[in-house]
């Protein structure tokens, strides 16, 4: 049988890199031989033993001797000799089983193979020699492929581990540079390093050379995460101390009585406490406890002091609805200045109750501004039929309006733009004011 080999890592292409073959002349392979023939069953077919006691035994080239019998019946010697072929047959036809199972060791059993071979020419045994060579053979070749297909298996599985570590020291110099998920990195690399273990068949100097690139990652990423953490509790040391003068203003602010102002604080503490960042969690938590619980202590005390300010405002309200029906009684018509005293003296009063609940405000302050209007109302109707001078004033105010038109009439005369308009504007603001004169002294 001719077979074309490939020499390893060339392509079938011509040219750099093409194919060297080599022709092999092989003998074209055959089934197993039949078993070799129990020896014992039937010596005789197989040897002999002469009158002198020469044992013989049958061959393809004719007899040879094997030995001399001189113990008892030559019938005795062939068996004995006989026993013998039958031993080696059952070496051979154990490794002919292995090797079909796969159980056997392939370098092993051409290693016995060979000395049996070797051993067969001059073997002191009687059996069918012929038929026992060949089933040697055939261990022989069974053996050879069982070592090359060993071989390609071994290459292969050597190939697929040096793959799979380069792949594990890859995705490990990638978490090593880039994550920042650092517990669950380091636990990938502890599986890495707990795979990378159970790796094996990588030739030493490869398996070296990957190892020095994953020591390096692992180095790493622990050198990175260390200075990620020393980094981290140095800002969480910043924070503690931050939050630590945060607590003491906030505790200094319980008693302060400066409500709005305060509330505004505890506000800005509360958004500076949030950029503060986070102190170890232990003292995180103890320092937030006593800065909630100086907040609490503040605005539970505001509380207090609202609920007490609210009660005092609903009385002060009542106290007010008091004036008002009062100040609803003022009547001027009938003595004008007894009604201006009485509600000077309600407004005095007023002022001294002092606050009322703010929803209240307008609708009380209202109702006091009505009877205001009311009397001072009166008081003008009263001015305007008694002014002696309103008369008086209308023509004063008639003469200034003549005077500013007569200087805004002689600027514009002689071309001074500037001065005519201010002549006009002044007119204009006398003209309105002699027109609120007039419609006053018509009105009384």
């Amino acid at each position: 049988m001719t077979e074309h080999e490939t020499t390893p890592g060339t392509t079938g292409d011509s040219g750099a890199g093409a194919v060297v073959e080599e022709t092999k002349v092989e003998a074209t392979p055959v089934a197993a031989p039949p078993p070799v023939p129990v020896a014992s069953d039937h010596p005789d077919r197989w040897g002999r033993v002469d009158a002198d006691g020469t044992v013989y035994v049958k061959t393809a080239d004719g007899e040879r001797v094997v030995g001399s019998w001189q113990a008892g019946e030559p019938a005795e010697g062939l068996a004995h000799f006989a026993r013998r072929f039958d031993d080696i047959r059952t070496e051979v036809e154990l490794l002919v089983t292995r090797l079909s199972s796969g159980a056997g060791d392939p370098k092993h059993a051409l290693t016995s193979a060979k000395h049996v071979q070797e051993s067969l020419a001059d073997a002191a045994v009687v059996g069918d020699l012929a038929a026992l060579a060949a089933r040697v053979e055939y261990v022989l070749v069974k053996a050879e492929e069982g070592m090359e297909a060993a071989k390609a298996a071994k290459d292969e599985a050597r190939a697929a581990a040096g793959a799979r570590k380069q792949e594990l020291v890859e995705e490990a110099e990638v978490l090593a540079n880039e994550s920042t998920q650092w517990k669950a990195a380091g636990d990938r690399l502890r599986q890495i390093l707990d795979e990378w273990k159970t790796i094996r068949g990588v030739d030493r100097k490869t398996d070296e050379q990957l190892w020095r690139r994953f020591s390096k990652a692992r180095d790493a990423f622990n050198r990175r995460r260390g200075s990620h953490f020393a980094d981290l509790d140095r800002q969480r040391g910043v924070a503690k101390n931050r939050k630590q003068e945060l607590v003491e203003e906030a505790e200094k602010l319980i008693d302060s009585d400066d409500w709005g102002p305060t509330a505004g604080r505890y506000k800005e503490l509360m958004v500076e406490w949030k950029a503060a960042g986070r102190a170890p969690k232990e003292a995180d938590d103890a320092l937030w406890q006593r800065f909630r619980a100086a907040q609490d202590a503040f605005f539970a005390k505001r509380s207090e002091a609202f609920s007490e300010r609210d009660a005092e405002f609903a009385a002060n309200a009542k106290l007010k609805e008091e004036l008002l029906a009062e100040a609803e009684r003022i009547d001027p018509s009938l003595d004008l200045e007894a009604a201006r005293q009485q509600l000077y003296k309600i407004q005095e009063r007023w002022d001294a109750i002092g606050k009322v609940p703010r929803e209240r405000v307008r609708e009380l302050e209202g109702k006091l501004r009505a009877i205001e209007e009311r009397v001072r109302g009166a008081v003008d109707a009263q001015w305007r039929k008694s002014d002696p001078e309103a008369e008086a004033r209308v023509a004063q105010f008639r003469e200034r309006v003549e005077q500013f038109e007569a200087q805004a009439a002689k600027a514009r005369s002689a071309g001074d733009k500037r001065r005519a308009e201010q002549a006009e504007a002044q007119a204009k603001q006398w003209r309105e004011w002699l027109a609120a004169a007039e419609q006053a002294v018509a009105s009384r």
